[in-house]
């Protein structure tokens, strides 16, 4: 990814405008972009590549417990709280993008099956970046995560964190590939 926001590079923001436009990469977790901003932004925040390579940093440093809150402020996939209008508009967009607002009465209590046989297990929700994937890869990957020891789970679902901010700074539409 190359340089970003030319006519207002992140470098070049106020706090408030930075956080209002890079807050919601990391779901419900603004506190990621202000510790960013907190530290003093450099030019290297001006690219998307170094501005995520930041912002993974400050999740990383953070600890479990505040990697855990992370983990735990992302919705259940195809849940009830999405059948109930409760979603953010990015967790909203990217479950319709993979069909999961489409889910036959089957696929629903499967998710919800798994959904809560999952967080019982792992003490937070399923996450996976859905963008391009399909209700039933979800699925299959969901039977197969959710067999999982704790801390293998724990780094893969950090890894998917990631995954989905990286597809929300591109859907911003202010990255160049």
């Amino acid at each position: 990814m190359g340089s970003f926001l030319s006519w207002n590079p992140p470098s070049g923001m106020d706090r408030a405008t930075f956080i209002s436009v890079f807050g919601g990469l990391y779901e419900q977790s603004s506190w990621i972009a202000a510790s960013v901003w907190d530290q003093g932004l450099s030019q290297s925040a001006d690219h998307a590549d170094g501005l995520l390579r930041w912002m993974k940093q400050v999740v990383e440093e953070a600890g479990s417990g505040p990697q855990r809150a992370l983990l735990r402020a992302h919705p259940d996939l195809a849940g009830r709280v999405a059948r109930a209008g409760g979603l953010t508009d990015a967790s909203r967009d990217e479950q319709a993008g993979a069909g999961l607002d489409e889910c036959s009465e089957a696929e629903f209590d499967a998710f919800q099956e798994l959904n809560s046989r999952y967080t019982q297990k792992f003490a937070f929700p399923f996450i996976m970046a859905v963008k391009g994937s399909q209700r039933a890869t979800i699925l299959e990957t969901f039977r197969r995560r959710v067999e999982n020891e704790p801390d293998t789970e724990f780094g893969i679902a950090m890894d998917q964190v990631h995954c989905i901010a990286r597809y929300r700074l591109e859907a911003l539409g202010e990255c160049e590939d």
